[in-house]
Order: C-alpha cells, then sequence, then structure tokens
C-alpha cells in the first residue's frame, strides 16, 4: 500500500469543533467487514450489539497539560513547546516540540510563567522541530511536575479549533483515564459515558484496560510514499497480567474482544505469542499497522473517523478492509458524520 491510497474528499469543514452535548449520543456507524454492510446508530446502542461475556479493551492513559506558553531569551520572542516525553527524572530532561523551532537554537534559554519563574535550557536537537530541554529547577520534583501542570494548557489538537476551552478539561479525557502520561487523548474512548459503562456491566459485558500513553507515534505525519519505509515514534505501554488473562478467557471461550481505539489495537498487536494470545508487557512500541497485515487479538473495533494520510486511517483500513473502509468513509461524508477528535465513532464487526 502507498501513502497516496489514503486520501479522500476532505474538508476542514468535516472535523467537530465540539463535543457532542452527551459523551453516548454520538453517531455511530457500524460496519461488517466480511459483507461490507453499513448501517447508522447511536453510540449507546452498542448495549444491542455485544452480548453477555464479550470484552471490550479500554486505554486508561491520561492526558497531562503538555502545551506551554513562553518567550526567548534577549529578543522575548513568543515559543509554544508541547512536553512529549520525560527523558530524565532527576536531570528535568523533556523531550518536546517547539513552534517555530526554526528559532530556537541549542544553549538558547527558554523562560515560562508570567514572573519567568521556570526556566529551561535547550541541550539537544531530536527532530526537525523538536529539542531536549533541561528545566533549571531547585524544588523538590512533586513541585516541577505541580508547576508544569499549573502553567500547562490542554493539548487540545490546533485543527480542532485554537481556542482551548473550560469545556475541553474534562471531555478532553476518557471516563476511565488513570495512568497519566500522554499527550493527546485516545479519542474512541471518549464517547463512553459512566451511564453507558453500568449498563454494560449490568448486562454481562466485560471490559479491562491497558495503556498507552499517546505521544509523537500517534500523531506524526507520514511523509513517504512508500509505507515500509515510515517509522513510527516510540510510545510506552502497559499490559497486565490480568488484562492478559480476560482478554486471552474471551477469546479462547469464542466471545468478541473489541479493541476501543487505534492506541489499544496498537498495544495488544505489540505482545502476542506464537499462538495468538496477548501476552503481558511493560515497555515500548513503535508497532505501525498498515495493510496487509493479520491482526491476532481483536475481533471488533472501535474508531473514530481520522484525517486523510494518517496511521490511524492506514491501521482501520487494515483492520476492516481497504474497499470497505475507503467507502465508508465516502458514506460518512455524504451523511453528515463528524470527523476527527470531537466526531462520530465507528465500529467494525
Amino acid at each position: 500500500m502507498k501513502l497516496s491510497q489514503y486520501n479522500y474528499n476532505f474538508s476542514s469543514e468535516l472535523l467537530a469543533k465540539y463535543p457532542a452535548e452527551n459523551r453516548d449520543e454520538s453517531r455511530l456507524m457500524v460496519i461488517n467487514r466480511k459483507t461490507g454492510e453499513i448501517e447508522h446508530k447511536i453510540f449507546k446502542d452498542l448495549i444491542n450489539i455485544f452480548d453477555e461475556k464479550d470484552i471490550l479493551i479500554f486505554n486508561n492513559t491520561k492526558v497531562f497539560p503538555a502545551r506551554l506558553h513562553g518567550n526567548k531569551e534577549k529578543t522575548g520572542a513568543e515559543i509554544e513547546i508541547f512536553l512529549l516525553r520525560e527523558l530524565n527524572k532527576e536531570l528535568r530532561l523533556w523531550d518536546v516540540l517547539v513552534d517555530p523551532a526554526r528559532k530556537i537554537r541549542i544553549g538558547n534559554k527558554l523562560y515560562f510563567g508570567q514572573d519567568d519563574s521556570l526556566v529551561a535550557e535547550v541541550i539537544d536537537n531530536t527532530t526537525s522541530r523538536g529539542r531536549t530541554l533541561r528545566f533549571l529547577y531547585d524544588g523538590s520534583y512533586e513541585d516541577f511536575r505541580k508547576t508544569l501542570h499549573d502553567m500547562g494548557e490542554t493539548p487540545l489538537p490546533k485543527w480542532v479549533r485554537e481556542k482551548v476551552e473550560p469545556i475541553d478539561e474534562e471531555r478532553y479525557q476518557t471516563i476511565f483515564a488513570k495512568e497519566e502520561g500522554a499527550v493527546a487523548a485516545p479519542t474512541a474512548g471518549l464517547h463512553f459515558s459512566k451511564h453507558l459503562l453500568k449498563r454494560m456491566e449490568i448486562k454481562g459485558i466485560e471490559s479491562t484496560e491497558i495503556t498507552l500513553h499517546v505521544g509523537l507515534g500517534s500523531f506524526r505525519t507520514v511523509d513517504v510514499e512508500d509505507l515500509t519505509k515510515h517509522k513510527m515514534d516510540s510510545e510506552q505501554i502497559f499490559i497486565s497480567d490480568e488484562a492478559a488473562d480476560k482478554i486471552n478467557l474471551a477469546k479462547t471461550e469464542g466471545h468478541r474482544v473489541c479493541a476501543v481505539g487505534t492506541t489499544v489495537m496498537r498495544t495488544i498487536e505489540s505482545s502476542v505469542s506464537t499462538t495468538g494470545m496477548l501476552k503481558p508487557f511493560e515497555g515500548w512500541t513503535n508497532k505501525f499497522i498498515f495493510d496487509p497485515y493479520v491482526f491476532n487479538v481483536a475481533d471488533s473495533m472501535i474508531s473514530n473517523f481520522h484525517l486523510p494520510y494518517s496511521t490511524q486511517l492506514m491501521m482501520v483500513a487494515a483492520f476492516g478492509g481497504y474497499e470497505n473502509i475507503m467507502k465508508a468513509y465516502d458514506v460518512a461524508i455524504k451523511e453528515g458524520y463528524r470527523f476527527g477528535t470531537y466526531g462520530d465513532a465507528m465500529l467494525i464487526l
């Protein structure tokens, strides 16, 4: 498959600027990957699709306020940094994206906060846009993280809208977010409400959680036509013994296993035994899934409608079938589905 095959008739008008009034009342397109049949439902209709002992796998990562606004030393030029990954706790080292990157050099000092109370020094170039920063902070690690939290802003993607609003504090987190470490929300999980989860629990539908801390790997653009030459950035993942056991039991007993989102699918496909069972794991993954690919664990998947040329669209097309998914995207456009982070959902069975 080539990059150019993952384009469709996209317009920025398709992107949802705000979430649905209620989490579980987004629209839901249901696709049968064997027949290509498409049905139109509401997200909370999931309760009627899954049966007792089927299992849904959630990503419990929690978004932290990763966007900081500051100024460059001497010139006072405004800069924005996007905290990607903590490299060293003791030395306060972080991988970050910088905008505008062209103005920042190794050795530059950057100042944050109204009184310039937080200072960072650029010590390395990691990518064309990325840098490694050392924060010059004398207090305890707990105080340092609190300072980052207080100064940081919810890292809502700028293609949603430029200005972050109070609604984003709550709605840009899933209701099962626990493990802090993501710079973007696992968007398929945003559709689940407490009420829907309770109804599913009462019906006997199982659920479990894994963790993938969403980082640059999930949203770096693909800039090569030959997809085999694209390298994903590594992201940290955790699969507990308990989660692996629950998923393997459902799979062995013939129940449906549903990956809620591309981050979940990438996590579970990163730790598979030779017999196709899920293995507990703690580490990093740079797995890039695109057609053709044989999926081992999940037999169903929930996803949002993704942007053209994105690695998420490539994975969804590999799972649902390229022709099925590209046709479904055309139908979604005609039917007025909302795309992107706060958009509607797709269930592939």
